[in-house]
């Protein structure tokens, strides 16, 4: 496994790169950035040029995660050339965010083979149930391990981009199979939040659109506890407010859902994943310290998953973690990125993005769930 990563910052553009490929037989560009770069329509086309062989997958961003930091409005490039894995590339588009799970039932469809051994997904932000999404994977691909995010859009929740080659496109969904033996794989995912207030009982809701908790409108229960100044925000302001749904049997705050809209007419609240009736939830809030504690703990299980495979050869962390964290840390948000990187090493090279949904499996499992408010690591390598 062969790692080069290019960047280009807020005030350059794909012109300033360097005019000769760094790695001209990349199998594999993942490419993070802003909707306003994506609109530029000159990145794809110069992107295939200088990696002609590749397969290019990306989407926009609510911040890049790079080895230099976190920016906005940067392009983050990172060029893979697999020596042994084989890989092969679907992507859909949905219609509706009613048609999530269908579309990765045909992009599992198009990836299934004994010797599939992780998915990674880039998909459309606002469009895509992430939970009915991973749902249609796993239907065909059982226990596969599936890595990756929802697109983001700097937290406008307007559009978000993805780019498949020389496509760019919203309400797209990009899956990523990569194959063989010597692929090393290993994932982690924590959060950070703490759950605040009473548990409420879901007692109305459609998939992830949530109308009444103990029986009371929940857009209406949800701004009493946010209060007034934050209500004003809605739905941006929720990104500090997330819901925890409380498993039976589970650590406390497992599973997180992250608030994309709120509907006044009918009191509801959409998240990005299902919040299923009867479920039982609470608030969360967090601080600093809290969520760079949870992105260095996600990063101690990935090495953890590694005991018994681990390699001297190269590897690639894929951060995925969510608009949300980004939003509670500001300035400061750069810190969980660090860490992470002190602990994986410096043989590990770094990328993502601040995403509306994190795509991993739960911890010390390969049950691939979506996360909200998560830091995520999906940790690539080859056995050689």
């Amino acid at each position: 496994m062969i790692i080069v990563q290019e960047a280009i910052d807020a005030k350059s553009s794909v012109k300033d790169l360097p005019s000769a490929s760094p790695l001209v037989a990349a199998n594999l560009v993942l490419v993070f950035s802003s909707v306003k770069r994506f609109n530029e329509g000159k990145l794809q086309g110069a992107l295939k040029k200088r990696y002609p062989t590749a397969q290019v997958v990306g989407c926009s961003t609510s911040g890049e995660i790079s080895p230099n930091g976190v920016f906005d409005d940067s392009v983050q490039i990172t060029a893979i050339q697999w020596q042994k894995v084989m890989q092969r590339v679907a992507q859909s588009k949905s219609s509706t965010m009613q048609d999530s799970f269908e579309t990765a039932v045909n992009l599992a469809n198009q990836l299934k083979a004994d010797n599939l051994r992780t998915v990674l997904v880039i998909s459309d932000g606002l469009n895509i149930n992430g939970s009915e999404l991973i749902s249609g994977f796993q239907s065909v691909l059982g226990d596969t391990p599936i890595i990756g995010g929802l697109a983001g859009d700097g937290g406008a929740f307007v559009k978000t981009l993805q780019m498949f080659n020389e496509t760019v496109s919203d309400h797209m969904v990009i899956a990523v199979g990569l194959y063989g033996d010597a692929l090393v794989t290993s994932s982690g995912a924590l959060g950070g939040w703490r759950p605040y207030g009473p548990p409420r009982k879901v007692t109305r809701s459609e998939k992830n659109v949530v109308y009444e908790l103990d029986g009371k409108p929940a857009l209406s229960l949800y701004q009493m506890y946010i209060g007034a100044a934050f209500s004003k925000g809605l739905p941006g302001s929720g990104l500090k407010f997330p819901l925890a749904v409380i498993e039976e049997g589970k650590r406390e705050v497992e599973k997180i859902r992250t608030l994309l809209a709120v509907n006044p007419d009918d009191n509801s609240l959409t998240f990005a994943g299902n919040v299923e009736e009867g479920e039982t939830v609470r608030l969360c809030q967090t601080n600093h310290d809290r969520l760079v504690e949870g992105a260095g703990a996600a990063a101690n299980l990935v090495i953890d998953g590694l005991d018994a495979q681990k390699t001297n050869s190269p590897g690639l962390a894929l951060c995925v973690s969510c608009v949300g964290r980004k939003g509670v840390m500001t300035e400061q948000v750069v810190d969980e990125v660090k860490l992470v990187q002190q602990i994986l090493g410096p043989q590990t090279s770094v990328t993502g993005f601040y995403s509306y949904g994190e795509i991993a499996p739960r911890p010390n499992t390969t049950d691939s769930v979506l996360h909200n408010q998560t830091m995520t690591i999906g940790y690539l390598s080859e056995k050689l």
